[in-house]
């Protein structure tokens, strides 16, 4: 496919490395996403949903659920970096909306990684007091230096980064439910939303959109597909994995912090999870302050290596111009493209606030996974096979997916999210 040169066809190009198994893949979806989302926006959600903000994340996971599938499907027919590119690229064959997903995907990866480097500036701010503007562009230098420094390395030291901020994660909840164990019985109510409300339904809507941005991951993962070992059976398990596994920390995290804090006081701090953590086990935030650095900076360093990669990928079909495409010898990784979004990256988190580029963010997530949704739609309407030995889905699954997720953006735009 494409106009670019491929390893392997008479060419000394290097290739990316196929090093990348189903933990590495996993564990580098939980990171992105969980970095992405509960780490920077939980205090956001709970603002805007109040005490129905797990109703807010399970809102966000059922549409997304949909989509997921069919990204693990996808990821299969067409094993290629720059995943929804060229998934829209083979099922509408039409190269101005081939280009038009590419480029939506990369500009979409730059401002989540630029809100997430916002975030993380908030909790680096806690050990390290110094202006905004100079943290942020340290986190994006930084985390722009370990993403060109080689995937099996980035991925591994992702992946560990990943576990210590799910042990967080996981202490703030423990210890929140400990402390009135009773609180429980208030979760069913939290789940389900009460449509006689306009108000409570309003902000529910609102911050699902927020939500969704929590659920940046599973999209990312199959940008590594030409560097999985296996990724026709390893790709749809970890999509499956990292879904299922942030959706119920994020809905116990939210509903502890949305039962036990003031909305007031989430609404002020720039480190939510740090303020989670001293409410609910009475030590100093110091250790989740680093926990939640950690989880943060992952995040950044994760979508910058997808991002680089999507720029790979179109500059390898040809949609963007060829020096974008190069891969370093050393490092195998495309370095090129990398340091291009890094500065993308630092510009939108210097000068844009958070709440827009989360916003942002995710509508343009939901365009684009309605356009992708439609192009496997179109693959199944045209009668070819699916994956060899792959995973597949009956054609409802794509076309409820594209219909959750125009219903989803129309509703947030409607109530002004």
């Amino acid at each position: 496919m494409g106009t670019g040169r491929q390893p392997g066809t008479g060419s000394r190009e290097p290739g990316l490395r196929r090093s990348i198994g189903l933990a590495g893949l996993a564990l580098y979806g939980l990171g992105v996403t969980i970095g992405a989302g509960i780490y920077v926006l939980v205090g956001e959600t709970v603002v805007r949903a109040g005490p129905h903000a797990p109703a807010a994340f399970l809102l966000a996971a059922f549409v997304m659920a949909f989509t997921a599938a069919s990204f693990a499907e996808l990821s299969g027919r067409v094993p290629n970096a720059a995943g929804e590119a060229v998934y829209v690229k083979a099922g509408f064959h039409l190269n101005w909306l081939t280009l038009a997903v590419g480029l939506a995907v990369l500009i979409e990866a730059m401002i989540a990684a630029a809100a997430i480097a916002v975030g993380a500036s908030g909790y680096v701010a806690q050990l390290l007091p110094l202006p905004g503007p100079a943290l942020i562009t340290m986190i994006v230098l930084l985390m722009a230096a370990v993403a060109a420094w080689g995937i099996r390395e980035s991925v591994a030291l992702a992946g560990a980064m990943t576990l210590v901020e799910i042990a967080g994660l996981l202490v703030i909840i423990v210890s929140g439910i400990g402390r009135d164990p009773s609180i429980l019985a208030e979760l069913p109510a939290s789940l389900l939303l009460p449509v006689s409300d306009a108000a409570v339904v309003s902000g529910v809507l609102s911050a699902s959109l927020i939500a969704i941005f929590a659920f940046i991951g599973f999209d990312d993962i199959v940008n590594l597909v030409e560097e999985a070992r296996n990724p026709r059976r390893d790709v749809p398990w970890a999509i499956g994995i990292s879904l299922a596994l942030v959706t119920v920390i994020y809905v116990l995290i939210s509903f502890v912090a949305g039962t036990a804090v003031p909305v007031s006081a989430l609404a002020e701090t720039a480190a939510p999870i740090s303020l989670l953590f001293e409410e609910f086990t009475g030590f100093p935030p110091l250790a989740i302050n680093v926990i939640a650095t950690m989880a943060t900076m992952n995040g950044v360093v994760i979508i910058l290596i997808m991002a680089a990669r999507v720029a790979y990928g179109l500059a390898r079909e040809g949609r963007l111009p060829a020096w974008l495409g190069a891969v370093s010898r050393k490092t195998r990784t495309p370095v090129r493209a990398t340091v291009l979004v890094a500065g993308a990256v630092l510009a939108l988190a210097l000068f844009t606030p958070l709440d827009v580029l989360a916003k942002t963010t995710s509508g343009i997530m939901l365009c684009v996974f309605f356009v992708v949704n439609l192009a496997l739609v179109r693959l199944k309407m045209g009668g070819g096979p699916g994956p060899e030995q792959g995973f597949c889905v009956p054609a409802i699954v794509p076309l409820a997916g594209a219909v959750l997720c125009l219903a989803l953006l129309a509703a947030a735009l409607f109530v002004g999210a």
